[in-house]
C-alpha cells in the first residue's frame, strides 16, 4: 500500500521541473519512447518511474489548456461588460427618445386641438400666426458670423462640431432606428443604427475592439485605408490647440459608385481632442458659409457634398482595448442626379455599409491580425494581401470614374449610347509603371456601361458571374488581357477565329475578411491549345478576384465582382488591370411609378421591362420588388495602331456580356417574381415541347396517375405548365455519370443555375452522401419498374448552398420509341437551407 502511495504522488525539485518544462515547450504530448530517453539522458529524472512522467505531461497539459480556457473566459467577460455598459446607454438613450416622442405627440394632439378651433377664423393672423409656429419648431441652425480664418475662429467651430457630434454618438439629436439584422452579443461586429427623418444620411455604429484608442485613431484618420469610395485626402493646414489637440482642413474626392452620376467631394474640418474621461474624439464637418472659414479648394468635375458634424468617440476599455462610437453623417446633393439613382444617395443603409461598418470592420481585420489568429494562404504577409484588395478596387474605381486629371478622354461613339469608350494614353498614374507597354507606344482602354435590374438580388447575381465565368465570359477576350502582360503582341479577338479552348475555371482562395464580407482569390483558366499556333491559348492563364458583398443578409449591401490578369510570378508590385461587375441596391422605399423607368444610357437593357406602375394591392409583395442598378467596366492595354480595333472590339464585348447578364439576371430571379411579374418564357422549341410531353406521359405510365393533375385543361401547353411547376422537375443522362439536360424554372432556382450552364452539374455534385447510397439502392428498381419514391433530405446547389426537400420522385422517361431516353427527378416542396 505504502509503495502505491508513493507511487501516486511525487514531490519534484526545481531542477526536475525545469528538465520536463524544456521537453514540453519542444514536445507537450511526448511519446512512450521519447519518455524513457528523457529519463535515460537527465539522471535528475531516473528516480520518478516511467508511467508518472507521462501522468506529470498529462497533468501539463490540462493545466495550460485550464488557463487558455480561463483567460479566454477572462476576455469574454470583458467584453459582455463592455457590452453591457454600451446596452445600458443605448437603453437610456432610447428611453429619452420616447419620452421625447411622448412630449411631441402630446405637443401635436394640442395643435391639433387648436387647428381645429381656429378653422372657424379665418383671417390673416391666424394663418401668418400658424406659420410661424410651425417655422419654430423646425429651426434651420443659425451659427454666427464671424472671420473664422484665423485660429481662434476655427476652435470655435471645431468646439461646436465636437458638440453637435456628441448629441449625435451618445443623446438623441438623430432619431436612430437599428439596422435589421445586426445583433449585438460579444463576438458581433456592434450595434448599428441609421437615421430616420433628418436631412441628409446618417449611420451609427458602437462596437468592441481588442486595440488601444491612440491605434484606433490613426486607423480611422487614414480614411483611403479602409474607404473604398474615397479617391483621395489631403490634409492642408494642421493647427495645435491648447488642449494637445489638432485643427486640420481637410480636401477629400471620392468616387462616383455607377458612370450615370459625378464623383463627390468635400472641404472639411477635423477636431482631435480627448475628454477628460480618458476618452478620444476625433469630428469633422464641412466648411460652408454659414459655418465660415476659408472656401475650399476649386474641383471641376466633382459636385460638392456636405459633412454633417460626424466623427469617432474612442473611449478606453478595463484590461484593454476600446469602445468605439461612429457616426457619419452626410448631405450628398441627392438632386443633382437622375431620379432613379437618388436612392443611392438617399439610403442610410447603403451609407452604413459603404462607410460606418466598413470602418469597424477594418479596425476588427487589423487586431485579429495584429494577434495573429488570422492565416493566410501562399505566404503572404496580411498587409500585402490588402493592399492587392485596395489596388483592386481602387482600380476599377478609377476605370468606372474616368477622370481627366488621371489621363482618361471620351472616344467618339459608333452612333448607339449604350456603351462608353473611353481611352488613357499616359496610364503611369494608374499602373505606376509602363513596362507592359511596347516600345511603339500604346495605353488603356476602358468600355463600361450601366443598366437597370428589377428582381434580382444583388448578392445572387454577383455569387452566379463569380461561380459561371463561361456563361458570360469569352476565352479569346481573357487570351487578350493575359497577353498584356507579356513582351509579344497578340492579335485583337475578333480578327482571327480563336481555335484555342478553356478547361474551366479553379478558384484558389488566398484570403477573407472577418466576417467573409469580403474575399480575394487566384482564378487559374485552363487552357487547351488545340494546334501549336496557340501557345498562348494552351497555357494556364491567372486573374487576381475580389469579390464582395455575396451575403445575402447584408442589407444595403453593394456586391462586386473584381478582377486582373497576372502572371505566373505574381509579384507584389504586379500591374494590375481591374474590369468587373458592380451591383448597388435601390432602397425600397424609393419606389415610385417614376422611380422605375429605365435609365437614359440602357434604356434597351433593362431587365424585367413592362413593370413601371404599382397599385396600392402590390404592398404586400413589395419584398420581392428588388431594384439594383449593375455597373460594368472593362480595361484593356493596346498598341497605338490597334488602337481603334481594340475600342470595337471592346465595344462589342461588353454588349455581349450586358446580353449574358440580361439572360442570366432573367434566369437566376426568384420563381415567385417570374410569375407575379410575367417575365418568365419558357423555351418553345419542338425539343423542348416533345420533351415535355415525354415526361408527362411516362410518369402516368408508371405511377398510374398525371403529373400535372389536369393543369393543362385551362389552355396552356403541356411545356408551360412543366416550366411554371411549382416542383423541381430535372432531367439527366443515363451515362454512367449522369449530367443534368433539362430543368424547369423551379429546377434552375434550386440549381441556382441556368439552362446552358446546366449541361455542366452532374447528379453527383447535387446529391449528398445520403442521397448518392439511397439513389443507388434504388437504381435497379428505378430502372427495373421504372418508378421510386425518394425520402427528403438535402441537396446542394450549383453554388454550394444546401436545399432541404420533403420527397423526391424518379421516373425513367420514355420516348416515341419506348426505349430509354433520360432519368427524371421531381423535388417536392424545396427550399434553401
Amino acid at each position: 500500500m505504502g509503495k502505491r502511495a508513493i507511487s501516486e504522488y511525487v514531490r519534484y525539485t526545481p531542477e526536475q521541473v525545469e528538465a520536463l518544462e524544456r521537453v514540453y515547450t519542444e514536445c507537450p504530448k511526448p511519446s512512450s519512447i521519447r519518455r524513457q530517453q528523457l529519463i535515460r539522458e537527465c539522471p535528475i529524472l531516473s528516480n520518478i518511474e516511467p508511467k508518472q512522467i507521462k501522468v506529470w505531461f498529462q497533468n501539463r497539459r490540462c493545466r495550460e489548456k485550464q488557463r487558455k480556457e480561463a483567460s479566454r473566459l477572462q476576455t469574454v467577460n470583458r467584453k459582455l461588460t463592455a457590452m453591457n455598459k454600451l446596452l445600458m446607454e443605448e437603453n437610456d438613450r432610447l428611453q429619452k427618445q420616447v419620452s421625447h416622442l411622448v412630449y411631441e405627440n402630446g405637443y401635436m394632439r394640442q395643435q391639433i386641438t387648436t387647428a381645429t378651433v381656429a378653422t372657424t377664423d379665418n383671417s390673416c393672423e391666424s394663418v401668418v400666426t400658424s406659420g410661424q409656429h410651425h417655422q419654430q419648431q423646425n429651426p434651420t441652425p443659425q451659427h454666427p458670423q464671424r472671420d473664422a480664418n484665423n485660429p481662434a475662429g476655427l476652435l470655435a467651430v471645431a468646439e461646436e462640431t465636437l458638440t453637435e457630434f456628441l448629441s449625435k454618438a451618445t443623446g438623441t439629436a438623430v432619431e436612430w432606428v437599428q439596422m435589421v439584422g445586426m445583433k449585438p452579443g460579444p463576438d458581433s461586429i456592434g450595434i448599428i443604427a441609421v437615421s430616420h427623418n433628418c436631412s441628409g444620411v446618417a449611420a451609427r455604429a458602437c462596437g468592441l475592439v481588442s486595440l488601444e484608442p491612440t491605434k484606433v485613431a490613426e486607423i480611422l484618420k487614414d480614411r483611403p485605408s479602409w474607404y473604398r469610395d474615397c479617391r483621395s485626402l489631403n490634409v492642408l493646414t494642421v493647427i495645435p490647440t491648447g488642449n494637445g489637440g489638432t485643427v486640420e482642413l481637410i480636401y477629400m474626392q471620392t468616387y462616383a459608385p455607377t458612370t450615370l452620376a459625378s464623383a463627390r467631394d468635400f472641404w472639411t474640418l477635423r477636431y482631435t481632442t480627448g475628454l477628460e474621461d480618458g476618452s478620444l474624439v476625433i469630428c469633422e464637418r464641412s466648411l460652408t458659409p454659414s459655418t465660415g472659414g476659408p472656401a475650399g479648394p476649386p474641383s471641376p468635375g466633382f459636385v460638392r457634398a456636405e459633412m454633417l458634424p460626424s466623427g469617432y468617440l474612442i473611449r478606453p476599455c478595463e484590461g484593454g482595448g476600446s469602445m468605439i462610437h461612429i457616426v457619419d453623417h452626410l448631405d450628398l446633393d441627392a438632386w443633382s442626379v437622375p431620379e432613379v439613382l437618388r436612392p443611392l444617395y438617399e439610403s442610410p443603409k447603403i451609407l452604413a455599409q459603404k462607410m460606418t461598418i466598413a470602418a469597424l470592420r477594418h479596425i476588427r481585420q487589423i487586431a485579429q491580425e495584429s494577434s495573429g489568429e488570422i492565416a493566410y494562404n501562399g505566404g503572404r504577409q496580411p498587409a500585402v494581401l490588402r493592399t492587392f484588395s485596395q489596388r483592386l478596387s481602387k482600380g476599377f474605381n478609377d476605370a468606372v470614374n474616368g477622370f481627366t486629371d488621371d489621363g482618361w478622354s471620351l472616344l467618339g461613339s459608333d452612333g448607339v449610347e449604350d456603351v462608353t469608350i473611353m481611352i488613357n494614353s499616359s496610364p503611369d498614374k494608374l499602373l505606376g509603371s509602363s513596362s507592359i507597354f511596347s516600345p511603339i507606344g500604346g495605353g488603356i482602354l476602358c468600355a463600361k456601361a450601366s443598366m437597370l435590374l428589377q428582381n434580382v438580388p444583388p448578392a445572387l447575381l454577383v455569387r452566379f458571374l463569380r461561380e459561371h465565368r463561361s456563361e458570360w465570359a469569352d476565352c479569346g477576350v481573357d487570351a487578350y488581357s493575359a497577353a498584356s502582360l507579356r513582351a509579344s503582341p497578340y492579335a485583337v479577338p475578333g480578327l482571327r477565329a480563336s481555335s484555342g479552348l478553356f478547361g474551366g475555371q479553379v478558384i484558389l482562395p488566398l484570403a477573407h475578411t472577418v466576417e467573409h464580407e469580403e474575399f480575394l482569390e487566384v482564378i487559374r483558366l485552363e487552357g487547351h491549345g488545340l494546334n501549336q499556333d496557340d501557345i498562348l491559348m494552351s497555357r494556364d492563364m491567372f486573374l487576381l478576384q475580389l469579390c464582395s458583398g455575396v451575403d445575402d443578409n447584408s442589407v444595403g449591401a453593394c456586391a462586386q465582382l473584381v478582377f486582373a490578369p497576372i502572371d505566373e510570378s505574381f509579384a507584389d508590385d504586379a500591374p494590375l488591370l481591374s474590369s468587373g461587375f458592380r451591383v448597388i441596391p435601390l432602397d425600397q422605399k424609393m419606389d415610385s411609378p417614376a422611380a422605375t423607368k429605365t435609365l437614359d444610357l440602357a434604356s434597351t437593357l433593362e431587365v424585367g421591362r413592362g413593370v413601371s406602375t404599382r397599385s396600392a394591392s402590390d404592398s404586400a409583395s413589395n419584398a420581392y420588388n428588388l431594384r439594383s442598378v449593375l455597373t460594368i467596366a472593362f480595361q484593356f492595354t493596346f498598341e497605338n495602331h490597334l488602337r481603334d480595333n481594340v475600342a470595337a472590339m471592346a465595344r462589342q464585348y461588353v454588349r455581349s456580356v450586358v446580353a449574358s447578364v440580361q439572360r442570366v439576371a432573367m434566369a437566376i430571379a426568384p420563381s415567385q417574381l417570374g410569375t407575379q411579374l410575367g417575365v418568365k418564357h419558357p423555351p418553345g422549341s419542338p425539343e423542348a415541347q416533345t420533351l415535355a410531353r415525354w415526361i408527362s406521359r411516362s410518369y402516368r405510365s408508371h405511377s398510374g396517375v398525371e403529373l400535372f393533375h389536369g393543369d393543362t385543361q385551362a389552355g396552356d401547353s403541356l411545356l408551360k405548365v412543366l416550366w411554371q411547376h411549382s416542383d423541381a422537375i430535372m432531367c439527366c443522362s443515363l451515362k454512367s455519370t449522369p449530367v443534368f439536360t433539362f430543368a424547369n424554372q423551379a429546377g434552375l432556382d434550386m440549381l441556382e443555375t441556368t439552362l446552358v450552364a446546366l449541361q455542366d452539374i452532374t447528379l453527383e455534385k447535387i446529391l449528398d452522401d445520403a442521397g448518392r447510397k439511397m439513389l443507388c439502392s434504388e437504381f435497379p428498381k428505378i430502372m427495373q419498374q421504372g418508378f421510386a419514391y425518394l425520402p427528403g433530405g438535402i441537396c446542394v446547389s450549383s453554388m454550394g448552398r444546401p436545399v432541404s426537400y420533403e420527397q423526391a420522385v424518379a421516373w425513367k422517361v420514355l420516348n416515341e420509341e419506348d426505349t430509354h431516353h433520360c432519368l427524371a427527378f421531381m423535388f417536392v416542396n424545396w427550399s434553401f437551407v
